[in-house]
């Protein structure tokens, strides 16, 4: 559907859409029924809402309505990310908006969850809610109103940038999690915003890129998980930077008012993403009722557009309406609003350590190599930055102060206890080492030089280089990224100021030393001889901390030898192997960066019992992978993360996410690989031509073996599956059948249900997509019976014909299984329409 949408395609996003009631772990989100009362109850009228905003509204100059539908500075901030004045002579309160995709975002402590994609991982609705209670519990005992979160759009490329900021690859999955999500926080009396609306795949071009997109892919991947936020009751919507097939989405009048409103009902408020907003009249007119974070288009701008008749004043009235109406469902307007919270960190810690440890994937286990027991846990050698250094999250908007952060390291020593021997090397330095001073002329040392305020410190002086290499240059620094040292090696600016709000999107785990001094790096392939380097330092107003250091091909192997060295006098070998991601900018590899790949297979030769764990924000490719012991992906696990790492480890707990993402072998070998149409998109435009073959769907229809198959994940025991029993209810179906638990040890197994295509739909249609799951806990022998319900909804297609969904008729297969590639009982159904 390319080119921009007229009135009557607009109608075409939309359609008779029908929700269907679904329960457990199976289905869509069923439609709000009848309000319930409670701050985050779905939208309904609450006692009087109409009447007492209608005066509100009433009594309002148009200044005071217009301060309500752009973001201002907080003469008290708390370091949060937006905020709107309120009006205080009729009682309306400012509002305070806060980043929140993995814990509150502001300046003071908070706990810092595990990312949303180890969330995911647990396939666990319920422990989604428990997440989302406790960002909701916390926002507000940190006097926050709004939180700009969660995130649900798919992982479409495994390049995007804030791939672990969302929920995975599967429309079902993300509908049924980001449901809960909202709920628990919601529940806690804080608004929840669900982002980005829509279609914001990725972080090139973020701000520009045009997504060309038909009506049915947009139907049935993306869109569903914002459809089951907004069924869910999440009271606000964060529109996306890009634009969609020609409008940006800020200002789309098919996406903000055919589908949001007319088709799903919401009577939210939709927001721009922080800097989205492209007009005043269009943007309004389309459906957009707040700027943020400032006033640009609908501050000066919108009351000059009311004046001249530009815009009516009626569509000022409606977004302040939308707004306030979702504050009094909150008790925001009357004082109703419950009594903030104080914090519970011990509380928050409990939810992170639970999440991190239910989320962990083990991918390979051979040879018995984890969990750690008897002289595997008593000789260990942990290597890699990221064992001695905690790694909480991504960079961007999911940056959260923590109450307090072990180390692996530290966690593991604890746990082997007095007469083991952890021993650490460091493998791959990834914050260089001092520059020797006897390189350098005049013979000034770069290391922990300080710069007092108001003062400037210069060197300009000779760098020799006694062979051709390449040198990585890292720069560590304190204060702003704007006040940092200006370092020139012959001529060449090493640390130029990154464009727009680079600078502010840094990762969560390279960006910064140890000691909390900010790091930029640069690669120089240098030759031999001498090379000019030119150092300028100014103090600015509280002074200035920096040191210059480097790595090169000498110390990059010195470091890898003495892991070498610690892996053959080991046991055993826990090797922490890392990526940094961040939002504003994707990833160019699916390969680890650095050098970690050489080191991981050094080490592996040296010692064939060595266990790789992934701090990665999205799939990772693995060309050591046949070497290794084991492999435990742990993405970004937040605070609690040393402690949930060590539990799986040594075997403390069993081992029970799954993986929400295929994880291709290669960087040619997934669904974006040679379509540079579909990523990154050319002369401004990315085509989703892939359809509805995202993830796990593309690699069946073409007959690719992923690395990993969405859904994978290894377990210390092993399960049984038997007596699969296939029933239509209504236009639905339900799948019961046992899994047992067949080894020695307590365990949980997420038991997938796919289901194959109609013979009555004349679409194109996946080999078999996720219908249903559910996490089962099961102790050693014990059997459980499961059911699983599969809504009408979850076996229809999108006709773009009709605009509407239709059911898939015919003898369907069913798959019951482990993953998508691991089917255990299959059996056929009819599905035809019922009453």
């Amino acid at each position: 559907m390319p080119g921009a949408l007229s009135r009557r395609s607009a109608l075409s996003f939309l359609g008779g859409a029908m929700a269907v009631a679904a329960t457990g772990g199976s289905g869509w989100p069923a439609a709000a029924a009848a309000p319930v009362s409670g701050p985050g109850s779905a939208p309904g009228p609450a006692s009087g809402p109409a009447s007492r905003v209608d005066t509100l509204i009433g009594r309002m100059t148009l200044e005071e309505k217009v301060s309500l539908l752009h973001g201002a500075k907080d003469p008290h901030s708390l370091g949060q990310a937006g905020y709107t004045p309120g009006v205080p002579r009729l009682g309306i309160p400012p509002l305070r908006l806060a980043d929140g995709p993995a814990g509150v975002r502001v300046t003071r402590r908070a706990t810092a969850l595990p990312a949303p994609v180890l969330l995911a991982s647990a396939f666990d609705p319920a422990l989604a809610r428990e997440y989302g209670r406790t960002i909701g519990r916390e926002g507000r005992a940190l006097g926050q109103d709004v939180l700009l979160s969660p995130m649900v759009n798919l992982i479409r490329t495994p390049y995007a940038g804030r791939n672990f900021e969302t929920f995975g690859e599967d429309p079902l999955l993300a509908s049924e999690l980001v449901a809960e999500e909202v709920r628990g926080i919601q529940g806690e009396g804080l608004i929840a915003t669900v982002k980005h609306f829509a279609l914001n795949n990725q972080e090139h071009e973020r701000e520009s890129i045009d997504v060309i997109v038909d009506e049915r892919t947009m139907r049935e991947t993306e869109l569903p998980g914002f459809e089951a936020a907004v069924r869910a009751g999440a009271g606000a919507v964060m529109g996306a930077y890009n634009k969609v097939n020609g409008a940006f989405a800020c200002e789309s009048e098919p996406l903000l008012t055919g589908v949001l409103r007319e088709d799903w009902g919401f009577d939210g408020w939709v927001m721009t993403d922080w800097h989205a907003a492209h007009s005043t009249a269009a943007a309004l007119g389309a459906g957009l009722d707040m700027e943020m974070p400032d006033g640009k288009y609908f501050g000066a701008a919108l009351l000059r557009s009311v004046a001249d008749g530009t815009v009516p004043e009626a569509e000022v009235d409606r977004a302040v309406g939308r707004v306030l109406t979702l504050m009094d469902r909150f008790g925001l307007l009357d004082g109703n609003a419950p009594p903030r919270p104080g914090r519970d960190p011990g509380a928050g810690a409990r939810i992170a350590l639970k999440v991190a440890t239910a989320g962990g994937v083990l991918l390979r286990n051979e040879r018995g190599t984890l969990p750690l027991t008897g002289p595997a846990a008593r000789s260990i050698a942990v290597v890699g930055p990221a064992g001695s250094i905690p790694f909480l999250s991504g960079g961007g908007s999911a940056h959260v102060v923590p109450d307090h952060a072990a180390s692996p390291l530290e966690a593991m020593r604890e746990r082997a206890g007095k007469g083991a021997r952890v021993a650490y090397a460091l493998g791959e330095d990834v914050f260089g080492k001092k520059l020797p001073t006897a390189a350098l002329s005049p013979a000034t040392g770069l290391e922990e030089r300080k710069v007092a305020a108001g003062k400037t410190w210069s060197y300009d002086g000779t760098l020799t280089v006694t062979e051709a290499d390449e040198w990585t240059f890292v720069l560590h620094f304190s204060g702003p990224p704007a006040g940092r040292p200006k370092v020139l090696l012959d001529g060449e600016e090493l640390f130029p100021f990154r464009p727009g709000l680079g600078e502010y999107f840094t990762g969560g785990f390279l960006s910064a030393a140890p000691d909390g001094l900010a790091v930029r790096r640069a690669a120089v392939a240098l030759t031999a001889g001498k090379h000019r380097l030119k150092v300028t330092a100014k103090g600015g107003g509280e002074g200035l901390t920096f040191r210059l250091r480097r790595t090169t091909s000498a110390t990059r192997a010195a470091d890898v030898d003495k892991a070498v060295r610690a892996a053959r006098a080991a046991h055993s070998v826990v090797l922490f192997a890392h990526e940094d991601a961040t939002e504003g900018r994707d990833r160019t590899t699916i390969a680890l960066p650095g050098h970690q790949n050489a080191l991981i297979a050094a080490v592996t030769r040296a010692n064939p019992r060595t266990t790789v764990v992934l701090n990665t924000s999205s799939c990772t490719s693995m060309p050591w992978l046949d070497r290794t012991g084991a492999v435990l992906q742990m993405y970004y696990p937040g605070q609690e993360g040393a402690a949930a790492t060590t539990a799986l480890l040594f075997g403390d707990a069993n081992p029970g996410g799954r993986l929400t993402q295929s994880f291709p072998v290669s960087d040619d070998r997934h669904p974006m690989a040679g379509y540079p149409r579909r990523y990154p998109g050319v002369n401004g435009r990315a085509e989703y031509s892939e359809g509805i073959r995202v993830g796990y769907r593309w690699y069946d229809a073409e007959g690719v073996r992923p690395l990993f198959p969405f859904g994978h994940g290894l377990s210390y025991t092993t399960f049984g599956y038997a007596g699969l029993r296939l029933r239509r209810r209504g236009s639905g179906l339900e799948a019961v059948f046992t899994v047992r638990n067949t080894g020695r040890r307590a365990g949980a197994e997420v038991a997938q249900v796919y289901v194959g295509p109609s013979p009555d739909l004349p679409l194109d249609q996946a080999e078999r997509a996720l219908a249903g799951f559910r996490r089962v806990h099961l102790r050693p022998g014990q059997a459980r019976k499961v059911t699983v319900r599969v809504a009408a909804r979850t076996l229809s297609a999108w006709d773009s014909e009709r605009h509407g969904w239709v059911l898939g008729t015919g003898r369907r297969t069913v798959e019951v299984g482990s993953s998508s590639r691991d089917p255990r009982l299959r059996g056929q159904i009819e599905v035809r329409h019922g009453s």
